[in-house]
């Protein structure tokens, strides 16, 4: 798997990183000295995340609304206490950009956003996943690597070698969340966030800034990514990416630490959207799923849903 031009995207990404890192203008303004992000989020809104991220992708490449988006982009409940926001892009090298996006009483929001690329690039999956429920925040942010980093060393290099100075700056100011299956780690990179906290603005600034960040160097692998010709090599990574979205749709972890948060059905709901595949067909079934359970269990978060416009 190891080649010439593997390697020569280690140096430059390791290049690049040491730019960013260094506080020439790159990444979210990470403060070395003090520990603190130099850069300052509003009050608690993942809205401000998504828009961060529309607008630095659309300075790497052409960003246009996917077929998705017209068809599933209009979920909106029938009173004022819940907000869903559902967004599906797609651009040269990323297969898809989506972003899922939930507001809710009594300080509940709900953050889900990844960005696919393409088959014919090897590239990690950019995942931000954040849950807050009143003062608890549990967070999940990494690029999830397509092939095991264990098993895998090569792949592990190409990608992560370059920014474990990024996961150590970050690793001290969120701390690890806790035991996660081995299951589960298969599918983390070296650099993964997996925290919880209580709510304040500076851990949201924390937070934000680690956002920025991860979402740059996603962005700088992409600027990298060299096309793949090799048709098994293309089948294999398309099937990498059907593995990741298979563990995501049935076996996440976070499911068991939303159902002790919010109670199973509420749960359910929210990680029946969380695993959203990247094809139409099983997208349907989802938010179908989704719909349906939440016309069943009317009490959630006190709203009730519309699906006139979903069909």
């Amino acid at each position: 798997m190891e080649s010439a031009s593997s390697t020569a995207f280690s140096l430059a990404l390791r290049r690049s990183s040491a730019a960013e890192l260094g506080g020439g203008g790159g990444g979210g303004g990470f403060a070395r000295r003090t520990g603190r992000p130099c850069v300052r989020a509003s009050a608690l809104s993942y809205r401000q995340f998504v828009q961060f991220a529309l607008d630095e992708t659309a300075l790497h490449t052409r960003v246009a609304p996917s077929p998705l988006q017209e068809r599933f982009g209009s979920m909106k409940p029938l009173d004022d206490k819940t907000e869903i926001e559902l967004l599906s892009y797609e651009a040269p090298k990323i297969r898809l950009l989506r972003s899922l996006s939930i507001q809710g009483s009594k300080g509940l929001q709900v953050l889900d956003f990844a960005m696919f690329p393409e088959p014919e690039y090897d590239l990690p999956i950019f995942c931000a996943n954040f849950f807050t429920a009143a003062e608890t925040n549990i967070v999940v942010l990494d690029l999830n690597p397509l092939y095991d980093v264990v098993k895998h060393k090569e792949y592990k290099d190409k990608y992560y070698e370059g920014l474990m100075s990024l996961g150590l700056n970050y690793a001290e100011l969120l701390p690890w969340g806790g035991k996660l299956t081995g299951e589960s780690l298969r599918f983390f990179s070296p650099i993964v966030i997996w925290t919880r906290f209580k709510s304040s603005q500076h851990m949201h600034d924390v937070l934000y800034s680690a956002f920025m960040d991860y979402l740059k160097a996603w962005l700088g692998l992409m600027d990298l990514g060299i096309r793949e010709t090799d048709a098994s090599r293309i089948i294999a990574n398309r099937e990498a990416q059907h593995r990741y979205l298979t563990w995501r749709a049935e076996k996440d972890p976070g499911y068991e630490v939303l159902k002790r948060l919010f109670g199973e059905t509420r749960a359910k709901v929210e990680m029946s959207l969380t695993a959203i595949p990247t094809s139409t067909s099983p997208l349907h079934i989802r938010i179908c799923s989704y719909l349906s359970l939440v016309m069943k269990h009317r009490t959630w978060s006190g709203a009730s849903y519309s699906t006139e416009s979903i069909h």
